[in-house]
């Protein structure tokens, strides 16, 4: 990952990580946290109660955990370790003896007081930061930077925090250098990146506060346990129904401005045509006449809420494009959005040759991830938004249209509903046991599916990538137990082998007339492929590898503070396909690897691999001018990741693409049907 000042803060918890943000209004306000509310020690007793009661570990908020939970708010604020002093750290770090005390009395005061310290030193660094922007750096002198955080200390004093900064201001100069921007632009654009941060910090209120340290105390438990503020809440509901009012563009912070990143298909942005990508919005009004409210610095998630609202009302927006400097305002009446970008999508290609002489028809599906409308799954609505349904009849059509065999791409997809995996995983397997499930007691339930029936039922190929998780991992793990397909891509999945249960803390206090207090995401099982091996930190293992670059990343669940351990159940009885057995397996590997020898875009992945690696294994970066842009254009290693990083978590993708990856995907396909045609025969 690049070493670069932060454009805003990276505290999203888990269970939003990937959200992306389109758009509506409620008028609200914000301010500097003050001191903790009834309301919010309450959120923090009750929360303590579920996690002891709920979490699979059934552990008591103990000093351990305690201290676990301050590292993890300490990487969320200052990961780069640039704002706090040492000193700093360790009066936070000995208050790990006495915090696990204050939190079951609701004593919410350390993560105010912690807040403080931390606005105060933002405003010291940013004085330090604009002050060293003015001097002139020599760039042909022999000095580096860590480029590892991890071995990175917390300054001990000011004048080694002005040596920390002026090194971070000389690297982002020739980082922006780089990219086609010095000077006295590059100055003023880490100026006020850097003022944009600090104002940020300013604007955190006291949900965003408790939010945040409340992720820290659940994290300390496993990595995927979190709080969900109530804003956070309403994001993660529309995040799962697919369906929003609003104006359909998707928006992303840069520098203190709101830019537009997409405009979402079909939407009223689209519509409307005015609006385009790279826009940066800069005023917010509401209604046909109502008053231009400036946005510039303002939180992100602020400036969303004054964008979305109800169907057929109108926001007004003050928009600055990149080749027009002139302010204009667009009038957009807000609709109805449905998020299509999340749903299955599916393509068919066709290849090779029947002994009929016909082509073999190969239907791909990209299922980004096992969402449901669980809402309107409660409410009964016969349309209501599920995965399972949309692959459903995907494969339907497939059947009626004469594919030959299916590809299933999950390499994007982290996840989602349980119950859409294993009613998707069905659609695969006639029928037995799909997953098993162990809670804290130690009791062990079997999911079983029981219709006998599948949707498909010719050969079928998985596509998985270390960012395959979760229910994904469910999937995979069925597939790969009943020998009913191919898993193929990087060494392994992700790893999530844990049940998360999402529980509104309204809900529980009051479940006829609940308020949004926010909701708790805690870990309370774990799972187990029928085999009896659990998916968890160990993942899926791939029967057939190809070359990319996402295997090398560290975002496997191994690569997380405090994640829990693999182990086993014992297995369950159940039916085995047959349709792979090692045999085939090692014959399909054989001309896989023959192909990607010969393939010069598998070999500049390769290469790029290579360098990526070469990148990784050094701990610093030269500041020295000439090195550094040297280094920059030949490696480009940083860049590659985080390009890759910001396509996993795009939703917005317009159509299957057929790049080598994928087509390599498919000729194992078609070796995967010409071996069993062959077996068939004799």
């Amino acid at each position: 990952m690049s070493l670069s000042t932060p454009r805003g803060l990276r505290m999203i918890p888990p269970a939003v990580a990937g959200l992306s943000w389109v758009l509506l209004v409620v008028a609200i306000s914000w301010g500097e946290p003050t001191a903790p509310s009834a309301r919010e020690r309450y959120i923090t007793l009750e929360l303590l109660t579920l996690l002891q009661r709920e979490h699979i570990s059934r552990r008591t908020f103990d000093d351990e955990l305690a201290n676990r939970a301050i590292e993890q708010l300490l990487q969320m604020l200052d990961p780069w370790k640039v704002y706090f002093y040492e000193a700093d750290v360790a009066s936070f770090r000995a208050q790990a003896q006495t915090l696990d005390d204050a939190l079951r009395k609701g004593d919410l005061r350390f993560p105010f007081e912690l807040y403080k310290i931390m606005a105060q030193r933002v405003d010291e660094r940013l004085a330090v930061a604009e002050e060293l922007l003015q001097i002139d750096h020599d760039f042909t002198v022999e000095e580096e930077i860590l480029r590892d955080r991890k071995l990175q200390q917390f300054p001990k004093d000011p004048a080694e925090a002005r040596e920390r900064w002026r090194q971070r201001i000389k690297y982002e100069l020739l980082t922006l250098k780089a990219e086609g921007t010095e000077g006295p632009a590059a100055r003023d654009k880490l100026a006020r990146r850097y003022r944009s941060f600090a104002k940020r910090i300013h604007q955190m209120d006291n949900e965003e506060l408790v939010e945040l340290f409340l992720t820290a105390v659940c994290s300390a438990y496993d990595p995927h346990s979190s709080y969900m503020s109530p804003s956070t809440l309403e994001n993660f509901q529309i995040s799962m129904r697919l369906n929003l009012e609003g104006i359909g563009a998707s928006l992303q912070a840069e520098d203190g401005y709101t830019v537009v990143r997409e405009i979402v298909p079909g939407g009223a942005a689209a519509r409307d045509g005015r609006l385009k990508v790279g826009d940066r919005i800069i005023g917010v009004g509401q209604g046909p006449d109502g008053e231009i409210e400036d946005v510039v610095d303002m939180r992100l998630t602020d400036v969303v809420k004054r964008i979305r609202g109800p169907k057929g009302t109108i926001v007004r927006l003050k928009v600055v494009s990149p080749d027009n400097p002139e302010p204009r305002i667009i009038d957009i009446t807000r609709d109805r959005i449905e998020l299509r970008e999340g749903e299955a999508q599916s393509a068919v290609f066709e290849m090779g040759q029947k002994p009929d002489g016909s082509p073999y028809r190969i239907g791909v599906i990209d299922l980004p991830s096992f969402y449901m409308d669980m809402e309107g799954a409660r409410a009964g609505l016969p349309n209501y938004k599920s995965s399972t349904r949309d692959v459903a009849r995907i494969l339907t059509d497939f059947n009626l249209t004469g594919v030959d065999a299916v590809v299933l791409d999950l390499r994007r997809n982290g996840g989602g509903s349980l119950q859409e995996a294993l009613a998707l995983t069905g659609l695969f397997i006639d029928e037995g046991p799909l997953l098993q499930v162990k809670d804290a007691a130690g009791r062990i339930q079997p999911h079983y599916d029981t219709d006998g029936q599948s949707l498909w039922k010719g050969p079928l190929v998985v596509v998985i990538s270390k960012f395959s998780a979760s229910a994904s991992e469910i999937l995979a793990g069925a597939i790969q137990d009943y020998r009913r397909g191919l898993i193929v891509g990087d060494p392994a999945t992700h790893g999530k082998g844990t049940v998360q249960s999402l529980m509104e803390l309204g809900q529980l206090l009051s479940p006829f007339n609940p308020l949004n207090l926010g909701a708790a995401k805690i870990t309370v099982q774990k799972f187990y492929r029928p085999s009896g091996d659990s998916t968890q930190n160990r993942g899926v293992l791939s029967d057939i590898q190809l070359p990319s670059l996402s295997a090398h990343l560290d975002v496997a669940e191994s690569d997380l503070d405090y994640a829990l351990e693999f182990d086993r159940v014992p297995p369950l009885e159940f039916r085995r396909y047959d349709m792979v057995n090692p045999a085939i397996v090692a014959e399909l590997t054989r001309r896989s690897r023959e192909r990607i020898a010969q393939s010069p875009e598998f070999q500049r992945d390769q290469q790029q691999i290579d360098r990526y690696l070469a990148r990784k294994a050094r701990k610093t970066i030269s500041l020295n001018e000439e090195k550094f842009l040297a280094e920059r254009k030949a490696l480009e290693a940083e860049e590659q990741e985080e390009k890759l990083l910001q396509s996993m978590e795009e939703t917005h993708r317009r159509s299957i693409k057929r790049d080598h990856y994928l087509n390599e995907v498919l000729n194992i396909t078609l070796d995967y049907m010409t071996l069993q045609l062959i077996a068939q025969r004799n």
